[in-house]
């Protein structure tokens, strides 16, 4: 009997894997790499630009406001396109959000945000649904370009790289900060409460500070203050070459009407108290540079509302001082806003938008003394006002404020915390009409149409996110007689000394109003040589309401304002907060005794 040959399996079907045939797993590798592929290549085609900007929604819209910003177009020729910002780059991460995001093809197919008004309409919306999203993930896409570690900040301006190091030691993230960069701003539509929350530090978030950042920061400011000494060395040389010249021209002035006048004493110059701390030798005490700059309409309320203002979080918050971000960069504050904007809507052409000034200050064991020079500018006139001039009897003003006990943001703001956003020629200014029309209030001011600057401790409420529609401010929500009584009492005021161009001079002090008392300051104004001079004294300890006594071993706030060029009102220079002590050259103002 002969056998048949065994019949054999298809060699497809003759080797296995695992109990299964080596082809179909072969096969299956391959089928899924072709599947893999064209997914993956469909995934990444709707990453592209071209994709995000196919509908007219994206194209017409986003798009619109996204071209020619930093992100799209600049000087390294980087950009970022959507799915940059909006896409995450790890698998996991990427599917979650391309799942989410398939809720935008019912949007698209009902016709959600078809139309710009429709679009206008869900804005706020749609941008707290990133914003929300950037938070919780710490900007995680921001991070994929910008990173705290690759920061130097010998390239970055003085405010960025204070801010980059607040939230590096804080926790905070990206978008805490930098909303509105590749589209239309809508942070100033979304609820104040909601901001404030949304924006708070995440402890999480906190990093260690990379040494690279230190070394940067430490090289950019050695650099800045070894410039800033030759400028100062400059000015000082400057200033020696000017007192020179005004000393010469004042010595001929003398001989000339003593020759006129055949030997008899010439009057004294113009100007008023020649003798004024005539027993302080200037020569002998440094003086110290302030930059006075001009302010607009920036109320003590706008630059607590972080709709206007990007530094409000750091400062009522943060703690920090108005100068910590914005010493150097005043020049550039000043100009901007001096040029008119939404903090000047009436600027006056030629204003300059800085002063550079030198302040020196003295004492002996009864007074203070301080001196305050600054060029001339000529006169610019305001074209608002009849023949230019808005105080035409005093060509300068010039104030001293020191802040006393217990004000609020007193030592970080100094003396803005007395500008407020309805004080006369501010945004909010109620009006001769409304003052008026409240008669109590009025009285107590003693005004009839003008608001003048004041403390929020003596009202019972102060504005300052304007919700609903509210003014800011609170000009006449008073508090109590008795309650400003005790505030004067506690020391809750700002010292006021203000000298005119004629050399008279005011002492009081800010709480509920501007006080003139009769607290005791002699000074002296006088122009020579196109430099303005003044010079000021009063007791450092009268013990009078509203003066704040000064001592050793304090450190005091001080702020100073010049109203040059006739100006009155808000329409002139001011500082930032300053720091002043007795014999202690840590303070910006050293107080030396004589």
């Amino acid at each position: 009997m002969t056998s048949e040959p065994e019949k054999k399996n298809p060699i497809w079907r003759r080797y296995f894997l695992w109990g299964m045939p080596v082809a179909g797993i072969a096969a299956a590798f391959v089928g899924g790499i072709i599947f893999w592929g064209g997914f993956n290549t469909a995934m990444e085609a709707t990453n592209t630009k071209e994709f995000c900007i196919s509908c007219h929604e994206m194209r017409d819209f986003v798009y619109e406001e996204y071209t020619g910003t930093i992100h799209d177009v600049n000087r390294s020729g980087v950009g970022a396109v959507c799915s940059d910002c909006h896409v995450p780059k790890d698998w996991t991460h990427k599917m979650i959000r391309k799942i989410k995001a398939s809720k935008e093809l019912y949007g698209k197919l009902v016709g959600t945000i078809n139309t710009r008004e429709k679009f206008e309409a869900k804005r706020v919306h749609l941008a707290m649904n990133e914003w929300e999203r950037m938070k919780s993930t710490d900007s995680r896409e921001c991070r994929n370009c910008h990173d705290f570690e690759s920061m130097m900040p010998e390239f970055q301006k003085p405010r960025a790289r204070q801010q980059h190091l607040n939230a590096m030691e804080v926790g905070q993230t990206c978008i805490d900060c930098h909303k509105g960069i590749a589209h239309s701003d809508a942070r100033d539509r979304a609820d104040e409460d909601y901001l404030e929350q949304l924006e708070a530090p995440n402890p999480a978030f906190i990093r260690e500070i990379p040494q690279e950042y230190l070394t940067s920061l430490a090289k950019i400011e050695a650099k800045e203050a070894a410039e800033a000494e030759a400028e100062k060395a400059a000015k000082a040389a400057q200033q020696e070459a000017v007192q020179a010249q005004i000393a010469s021209a004042v010595d001929a002035a003398v001989a000339e009407e003593r020759a006129k006048a055949n030997g008899k004493e010439a009057a004294a110059p113009a100007g008023g108290g020649s003798d004024v701390a005539g027993n302080i030798d200037w020569n002998a005490v440094a003086s110290a540079d302030l930059k006075l700059f001009y302010p607009g309409q920036a109320s003590f309320e706008w630059v607590q509302n972080g709709k206007f203002h990007g530094g409000a979080r750091p400062l009522t918050k943060g703690g920090d001082q108005c100068s910590t971000c914005h010493a150097k960069e005043l020049d550039t504050i000043g100009n901007k806003i001096v040029a008119g904007g939404e903090l000047e809507p009436t600027p006056i052409p030629g204003k300059r938008g800085v002063i550079d000034a030198t302040v020196q200050a003295a004492h002996d064991d009864e007074n203070l003394y301080i001196r305050m020079q600054w060029p001339d500018a000529g006169h610019s006139p305001a074209p608002f006002v009849d023949g230019g001039k808005m105080d035409p009897d005093n060509q300068i003003k010039v104030a001293m404020m020191i802040t006393g006990t217990g004000i609020e943001l007193g030592d970080q703001a100094g003396c803005w915390a007395s500008c407020h956003a309805d004080n006369s020629y501010m945004p909010f200014d109620p009006g001769a009409d409304a003052i008026a029309a409240n008669g109590d209030v009025a009285g107590r001011l003693n005004t009839q149409d003008t608001v003048t600057k004041y403390i929020s401790e003596s009202r019972t409420e102060v504005e300052v996110k304007g919700r609903r529609g509210k003014a800011l401010g609170g000009w006449d929500k008073l508090q109590a007689e008795a309650q400003i009584e005790q505030y004067l009492a506690d020391g809750t005021y700002l010292d006021l000394m203000r000298v005119y161009a004629d050399g008279s001079a005011t002492n009081g002090y800010l709480l509920e109003q501007r006080v003139v008392n009769d607290g005791e300051i002699a000074a002296s104004a006088n122009l020579s040589g196109g430099m303005w001079t003044v010079v000021f004294t009063r007791p450092l300890n009268s013990g009078a309401p509203g003066d704040v006594p000064l001592e050793s071993g304090q450190t005091y706030t001080v702020g100073f304002a010049i109203h040059d060029d006739f100006a009155a009102a808000r329409f002139h220079h001011v500082t930032l907060n300053t720091s002043l002590a007795l014999d202690d050259d840590s303070a910006a103002i050293n107080v030396v005794k004589q």
